[in-house]
């Protein structure tokens, strides 16, 4: 059974790729995961590949180990934390007349929000 690296899988679109310890590249669906697994850049796996219409694929995979998360420096989070109030304050302010920022605009809070709480979490 060969096994690789994540090499990037956005959990949004449910697939991304894996690069094989003799270095081939090839596609992960998320179905092909253990069911409640979750997956990151560096995440060493097993996996089966079967030959789909556009390339390999992995067909099942087992996860051998998760890397540790690295956390950023305190004080570039300082700056994020504050970037992020200064942020949601302009947002605040839209709130308190009545409106809503655009789906774009919240959308990027929304992302900024959800990695500033993963680097807490740690």
């Amino acid at each position: 059974m060969p096994t690789g690296r994540v090499k990037w899988f956005d959990e949004g679109k449910g697939f991304g790729f894996v690069t094989a310890d003799d270095g081939e590249q090839i596609f992960l669906h998320g179905s092909a995961l253990p069911a409640g697994a979750q997956v990151r850049t560096g995440t060493r796996l097993d996996f089966d590949i079967v030959d789909g219409r556009k390339g390999k694929q992995v067909l099942k995979a087992r996860v051998l180990d998760a890397p540790r998360k690295v956390r950023r420096d305190p004080e570039k989070m300082v700056v994020m934390v504050e970037d992020v109030i200064r942020l949601l304050d302009d947002t605040a302010a839209g709130l308190r007349r009545g409106r809503y920022p655009d789906s774009a605009h919240s959308h990027k809070v929304a992302e900024v929000l959800r990695a500033i709480a993963d680097d807490l979490e740690g």
